[in-house]
């Protein structure tokens, strides 16, 4: 007897992720605890901004291999009756970054790009790797310009998650390991991180406790008490700048001092009787503005996409990554082992926002500056080792992003759902399928997120998920490369989406990445 072993199968249970319903406000995130901040600045009187903002904090220490205080992001923002905007707090890379200071090895580096080696991987981790840190910059503008809460107010939540400290449970460990080859090369990270030279482990039976983020409830306190502006023009500045001298960076003060975010008008588009606000600024908009127009021919029919609608969307999304990266080369990442958050918000009013926040790889730079407890991001990734490249390492320049925040907008002009997705390239096809299953085919949010989903990250091939139907596997298997697999915590094959929609009678509905461990969408009662 001749035995062919089956390909290994990692889960074998059904996961269901509930929805949440109501008719206030709501919120959505990768982290429960994050949401639970949100819900209680929305129940306190702060509208959609207020608890974006308070939310987008509490993630530094509830999702630290996420986001946080060292990295970048883009939001969108929307009300009945007024403008869609985009807040801009996307990567900038320090004046005195040089290509010269990244000599490359002769071999290629397979990594989140196919760039170059470069000695010493110092683009991928360490003190070299740093772009600005704008997040603060993002969260404190939109809190300006659009929220109505006291900022101390807004920071509470994350002050009093920080002071807690970070749950020692299963994921927590799973996510500190994977990062731990490097996370050991940096003093303050491995104090913290890795206790013993291992990463901390829950206990066997009881409930999991709690470690502190090394001085990030110290700098989060000063932000409550100082302003926002401290981080780059005050003490929390000054203790971020000295620390990156003496770790042999390039940031310096001038930069921080110089971060500014900025507000553009959204890029608003018609589609099938809705309007889209697209993220300004260098996103996936343009490519997503592509799919859009490719997909029009498609088969919208029925309840649910079927064989051909996913055959065209595989030859959509192949056709605009091919004109994406035409003059860009390999210029963005790849896969979900990029480290990016996504939330979504809405108040009883109906403002909604929608934010993306990144530290670029899981774990940013993997340094975390031991006087301030904030975990610095990897930016200089972005940008191409080899001289004379589109995308070349030099200074204050902003790099492309895979990052795709939308809110969507009724036949009225008023916003109906915010949605987004986390996971590199990956968010565009996730961020598109769930708007086709929701907004095109009418799905329940709840439904659609657990429709299985295909994934295209570039001119070539395709990933599905097994549980599609088998025509629309052979189908896909047919037209080209097809590498079929589960939906599974890890590997992390898909993005993670997660969306709010305001029905036509007024009622919410929220729902997160049936895979993601830690998201919820909770409702104000």
């Amino acid at each position: 007897m001749t035995y062919q072993p089956p390909a290994h199968t990692s889960q074998h249970w059904q996961v269901t992720k509930p929805a949440a319903r109501g008719r206030r406000g709501m919120v959505a995130s990768q982290s429960r605890a994050a949401a639970e901040a949100g819900i209680a600045i929305l129940e306190a009187g702060g509208n959609a901004a207020d608890a974006a903002v308070g939310m987008a904090f509490a993630l530094a220490a509830m999702e630290p291999w996420n986001s946080g205080l060292g990295g970048i992001g883009y939001a969108q923002v929307a009300a009945p009756g007024g403008p869609a905007e985009t807040f801009d707090f996307g990567p900038v890379s320090p004046a005195a970054l040089n290509a010269r200071d990244f000599p490359t090895t002769g071999r290629m580096k397979q990594d989140l790009f196919s760039w170059p080696e470069v000695e010493g991987d110092r683009n991928i981790h360490g003190a070299m790797s740093f772009c600005i840190p704008s997040s603060v910059a993002g969260y404190a503008l939109l809190h300006e310009r659009r929220g109505r809460m006291p900022a101390k107010d807004v920071l509470a939540p994350a002050v009093a998650l920080a002071q807690r400290g970070l749950p020692q449970d299963w994921f927590t460990t799973l996510k500190i390991a994977n990062a731990a080859s490097t996370l050991k090369l940096y003093p303050e990270s491995a104090r913290i991180y890795l206790p013993n030279g291992l990463p901390p482990v829950t206990p066997y039976q009881g409930k999991p406790g709690f470690f502190r983020l090394g001085r990030l409830p110290e700098t989060l306190e000063r932000l409550q008490q100082a302003g926002f502006r401290d981080f780059y023009e005050g003490d929390v500045a000054a203790a971020i700048a000295a620390d990156v001298r003496e770790a042999g960076g390039i940031l310096s003060a001038a930069d921080l001092a110089g971060c500014k975010a900025r507000v553009l008008p959204a890029v608003s588009v018609p589609w099938r009787g809705h309007t889209l606000h697209l993220s300004n600024g260098l996103t996936a908009a343009p490519t997503f503005r592509r799919v859009m127009e490719l997909m029009e021919a498609a088969d919208w029919a029925g309840s649910a996409p079927g064989t051909a609608w996913h055959l065209a969307f595989a030859k959509a999304m192949q056709a605009a990554y091919a004109e994406r990266l035409a003059g860009l080369g390999d210029a963005e990442p790849k896969g979900a082992e990029t480290c990016t958050t996504h939330l979504n918000v809405c108040d009883a009013d109906g403002m909604m926002v929608s934010m993306t926040t990144t530290l670029l790889s899981s774990m940013g730079s993997r340094v975390v500056l031991p006087r301030s407890g904030v975990l610095m991001n990897n930016g200089v990734m972005w940008f191409d080792p080899r001289p004379g490249s589109a995308n070349e390492i030099g200074p204050n320049k902003r790099p492309l992003t895979n990052m795709s925040p939308v809110i969507v907008a009724d036949a009225a002009g008023n916003p109906s759902m915010a949605l987004g997705a986390s996971g590199g390239r990956r968010i565009l096809a996730a961020v598109f399928q769930t708007l086709a299953l929701v907004s095109g085919f009418g799905m329940d949010p709840e439904a659609a997120a657990h429709f299985p989903r295909i994934d295209v990250s570039g001119p070539e091939g395709a990933t599905a998920d097994r549980s599609l139907p088998q025509a629309t596997l052979d189908g896909l298997a047919a037209a080209g490369p097809l590498e079929v697999v589960e939906h599974a915590v890890l590997p992390v094959n898909f993005a993670c989406p997660n969306l709010i929609q305001i029905r036509a009678g007024g009622e919410r509905v929220g729902v997160t990445d049936v895979m993601s461990p830690w998201s919820a969408a909770l409702a104000q009662a």
